[in-house]
C-alpha cells in the first residue's frame, strides 16, 4: 500500500493479494481471509467490499477517472513488478518516487470540470500525482509493507514546517498478531 496526503485530502494506491480460492464473490478476501473496504466521506453510504485487484485514490472517490490516478497506477504497478528483484528499501525509495512525481498529466477534462474556475491557475501542478501548489499539496507519504509473516514495514515521509526543502522520513517496523 503506499500513498500520501494532501492539505486537507488524503490519497493513496492499494495492491490487494489474489483471493484464496473458492473466496471470489461480493465477499472477496486476502489468501488469509480477510476482508479490505473502501469507505468515503462522499459516494455510497456504506462501505465498499474491495475484490483483489489495483485501486487508486486520489481527491476524489475510489477509481475516479483523473489521468494522474490512471498514471499514478500505472507507475505503481511497474515498481511493484520489479520489487521481486529488490531489496525492502529498494523497494521503498521507488514508491516514494512514485507519490512524489511531479510530471503534469494534461490534458485531463475530468479535473478541469470537477475544478472549475478554482483549478485553472494551478492546473499544471494539480494534475500531478504530487501536487506541488502555493498552500496546497502533498504533505505526506506513506508505504506499508505487509509481507506474508505479518511482518509490517511502516514508511512516512512527511514536510516540516511547509517547506519543501525539509522532509523526515520515519520507519517503523512490527509483526502483526493472529
Amino acid at each position: 500500500m503506499a500513498g500520501h496526503q494532501h492539505t486537507w485530502q488524503a490519497g493513496s494506491a492499494h495492491q490487494l493479494p489474489a483471493a484464496a480460492a473458492g473466496l471470489a464473490g461480493p465477499r472477496a478476501s486476502t489468501a488469509k481471509g480477510d476482508v479490505i473496504c473502501y469507505y468515503g466521506n462522499r459516494g455510497e453510504p456504506d462501505p465498499i467490499v474491495l475484490t483483489p485487484g489495483t485501486y487508486g485514490l486520489s481527491n476524489a472517490l475510489l477509481e475516479t477517472p483523473w489521468r494522474k490516478l490512471c498514471f499514478g497506477k500505472q507507475l505503481f504497478l511497474e515498481a511493484v513488478e520489479r520489487s521481486q528483484a529488490l531489496p525492502k528499501d529498494m523497494l521503498i525509495a521507488n514508491l516514494l518516487d512514485v507519490l512524489n512525481n511531479e510530471e503534469a498529466q494534461l490534458p485531463d477534462p475530468a479535473i478541469e470540470d470537477q475544478g472549475g474556475e478554482y483549478v485553472q491557475p494551478v492546473l499544471s501542478k494539480y494534475a500531478a500525482v504530487c501536487v506541488r501548489c502555493p498552500g496546497y499539496g502533498t504533505r505526506t507519504n506513506t508505504i506499508i509493507l505487509v509481507d506474508a509473516d505479518g511482518h509490517v514495514t511502516f514508511t512516512e515521509r512527511s514536510m516540516m514546517d511547509k517547506d519543501l526543502s525539509h522532509w523526515e522520513t520515519r520507519t517503523y517496523e512490527f509483526t502483526l498478531q493472529n
